[in-house]
């Protein structure tokens, strides 16, 4: 007779039993999510313009008569003072048309005097009767006209040495040399702008606004900033608007006046940063991936918490959109505080529980051991 080995049949029927007893159900992994709360305000927007740094004052200067320039007394930078020689032409025209305007009027200086000799000594003859009242009038027509052209050539003296004036171009005011338009050699007409000054130490923002932005403009708060400093901002107020827009860019060009005194370098690239408020109503921003669809319009995910767990559940919930920007949406329709799923929005499902916002991975490891 065998012999029968009591523990190796103990633990035969042991591993028979454990292996037809039913297993526990493994423990269902909560979904992790992530929420933005929902809060509302007056939705804010900052519209960004590239712009120049310029000088409120910057005159053009140009001669007022046509000449070869001979003469260039300064460059690009250079720092002058209202009197200080600019340019200079080739006065030799002039100063010939200048003489002979002068002994024009010398000739007509002396006759006048001769004209006047000769009135006064018919005077003196007409008191015993040997001159006609004829030959009186015409002494004295003649004595007025010889006045008259003396006078007439006197007025074109000095107009002829202003125009000899005129070949020195000079500063009308102080300030840095922005722009030079003529070479030493080269023969400028009159009137055109060849040099200009700009004064340094009033120094403005100058924007092109479009047309769909310039009443936002006028009410906004305004920040600028350098291109070569960013992070340094500064405010300025709108000190001109133009009243009618460009011709090829159709934009209204706005000056704007830094607030206190400040040094900008004329010439250098700023940015314009407009605030403005983007909605009459208090709205929600929320990320623009956080919308989804319910019978075709606009809805967003709710988590709303299990009490006394660490867990929630979703909700479809609908949603008024009031306006899109970028990457976000301002919405309506949500309570204020309420927590919207920004991700995965596409796998949401009514009722699925989902683990709230700091606590998906400790539920999860604590589900994870349960299941050992």
């Amino acid at each position: 007779m065998n012999k029968i080995h009591t523990p190796a049949v103990l633990l035969a029927v042991a591993a028979l039993v454990a292996a037809c007893s039913p297993q526990p159900p493994a423990a269902e992994a909560l979904r992790p999510v992530r929420t933005v709360e929902v809060r509302y305000e007056l939705a804010r927007e900052a519209s960004r313009y590239a712009a120049t740094v310029q000088s409120r004052y910057e005159v053009d200067h140009a001669f007022r008569v046509g000449g070869k320039v001979v003469r260039r007394q300064v460059e690009v930078g250079q720092t002058v003072r209202a009197g200080d020689v600019l340019a200079v032409l080739d006065d030799t025209d002039y100063r010939l048309a200048e003489e002979a305007v002068r002994q024009q009027w010398q000739a007509a200086v002396t006759q006048a005097r001769q004209a006047d000799s000769d009135r006064a000594r018919l005077d003196k003859l007409k008191t015993d009767g040997s001159v006609s009242d004829a030959d009186d009038e015409r002494a004295r027509s003649a004595a007025q006209a010889a006045r008259a052209s003396a006078d007439a050539l006197a007025q074109q003296l000095e107009l002829a040495r202003n125009r000899l004036d005129y070949t020195v171009l000079r500063a009308s005011r102080g300030g840095v040399v922005t722009v030079l338009r003529l070479e030493v050699g080269q023969v400028v007409p009159e009137g055109l702008p060849v040099v200009a000054v700009a004064d340094p130490g009033t120094p403005e923002i100058v924007v092109d606004v479009p047309e769909d932005q310039v009443a936002a403009f006028r009410r906004a708060k305004i920040e600028a900033s350098l291109a070569s400093a960013p992070e340094q901002g500064f405010d300025v107020v709108l000190r001109e608007l133009a009243p009618q827009a460009a011709a090829q860019t159709r934009t209204f060009r706005a000056h704007l006046a830094p607030v206190g005194a400040r040094e900008l370098p004329l010439g250098a690239t700023a940015r314009v940063a407009v605030d403005q408020v983007a909605s009459a109503t208090p709205v929600a921003v929320l990320p623009a991936v956080a919308l989804t669809q319910s019978a075709g319009e606009p809805a967003v995910w709710v988590v709303r918490p299990v009490e006394g767990e660490a867990v929630g559940s979703v909700d479809l919930q609908p949603v008024q959109v009031r306006a899109y920007r970028n990457d976000e949406a301002l919405v309506t329709g949500l309570p204020s505080g309420a927590q919207v799923v920004t991700a995965g929005v596409h796998k949401m499902a009514p009722g699925m529980k989902v683990a709230l916002p700091g606590v998906a991975l400790a539920r999860n490891d604590e589900l994870k051991q349960a299941a050992r």
